[in-house]
């Protein structure tokens, strides 16, 4: 598959596919995975608001390094497609009043319902809006290795992050 096809089905499957899974390491270097419900911006940025109690909030505090995985569960085996990324996520707060705001909106649209209040995720209350900027994204492809098929992954970081 040439490489624009694998982006632009990178790309189908963001816009598609509404949760993502996060795999966070706590301090000792215990993995912990979470599908939550995202949202994405123009410079796929993506947005989740989560309890600040969760493992992967507290993770998330301790070790900001990420990988999320958005993969199309539906189809039959052996079509699926996933898009796999690698970067930094961390919890917006008050200095990040415009940035809570617009993953709201962000969040709340894909819903299509009104966006809460930010001072809802702010506080004593026990939500807060999480941020993930990916940094090098992937997407799996086919291979074969001595007639046997294998699923490789190609980098396609540049190509989605330079369309922007």
């Amino acid at each position: 598959m040439a490489d624009f096809d694998l982006t632009k089905n990178a790309k189908k499957v963001i816009e598609d596919i509404i949760y993502i899974t996060i795999a966070t390491c706590d301090s000792d270097g215990q993995p912990w995975n979470s599908p939550v419900y995202s949202a994405f911006d123009k410079e796929y940025q993506f947005y989740w608001a989560s309890w600040k109690e969760n493992q992967h909030s507290r993770n998330i505090r301790e070790n900001k390094n990420v990988f999320v995985v958005i993969y199309d569960s539906t189809v039959p085996e052996s079509t699926g497609f996933g898009v796999y990324m690698r970067g930094t996520a961390y919890q917006l707060g008050k200095r990040n009043m415009v940035e809570i705001i617009k993953a709201l909106k962000l969040l709340y649209v894909r819903k299509e319902k009104k966006p809460k209040k930010p001072e809802e995720f702010l506080g004593i209350l026990p939500r807060r809006i999480y941020k993930f900027v990916p940094e090098q994204i992937w997407v799996n492809s086919c291979g074969d290795i001595k007639g046997n098929f294998v699923d490789s992954r190609t980098d396609i970081t540049s190509e989605i992050l330079n369309s922007l």
